[in-house]
């Protein structure tokens, strides 16, 4: 139902507001109710309690400035109509949320993406350690081990394959 024909709906089924005397012009007061049909009058006294200006008598006053008015305003098409326009509220906000979870996954999705092939990537690498065993590292007769020279062998090794390495 488009916005055009819930506007149509709400003027058609609104109380009707009550009229003006075309005579006097104060608020007319209802006479009669039949059904559907409101018949308004005017008095055409005005709120000092004095008739107002171009009224003679009363019932030629009343007479002038009778309305009848057809009034099908209907409290419940009324009410039903707020409520479609709460839902239709509520389906937008849950469609606007929607879209930014959507969003937020996708953003998500594309982080875990950089961040797996970043650990695969770094899987990849192989740091190749010296070997313990190398002449390099048993100096002399071979009784002592260069513990020192094997730890900046090694740390050389790491900071080759592109890993930072913490001195402490």
């Amino acid at each position: 139902m488009s916005n055009i024909d819930k506007q149509a709906l709400r003027e058609r089924y609104s109380p009707k507001p009550v009229p003006k005397c075309h005579i006097c012009g104060e608020e007319m007061t209802i006479q009669r109710i039949s059904a559907s049909r409101i018949t308004y009058g005017c008095t055409g006294e005005g709120d000092d309690g004095y008739f107002k200006f171009g009224r003679t008598f009363a019932d030629e006053h009343y007479e002038k400035s009778r309305v009848t008015v057809v009034d099908v305003s209907d409290p419940d098409v009324l009410a039903l109509l707020d409520e479609l326009e709460a839902e239709t509220g509520y389906r937008e906000g849950a469609f606007i949320a929607c879209n930014r979870w959507h969003d937020k996954f996708r953003e998500t999705e594309d982080k875990l993406e950089c961040a797996e092939r970043r650990i695969a990537e770094l899987e990849a690498r192989e740091v190749i350690l010296p070997d313990r065993k190398s002449e390099i590292f048993w100096p002399g007769d071979a009784a002592e081990f260069d513990i020192l020279g094997y730890v900046i062998a090694v740390n050389s090794a790491i900071r080759a394959a592109g890993i930072k390495v913490k001195e402490s």
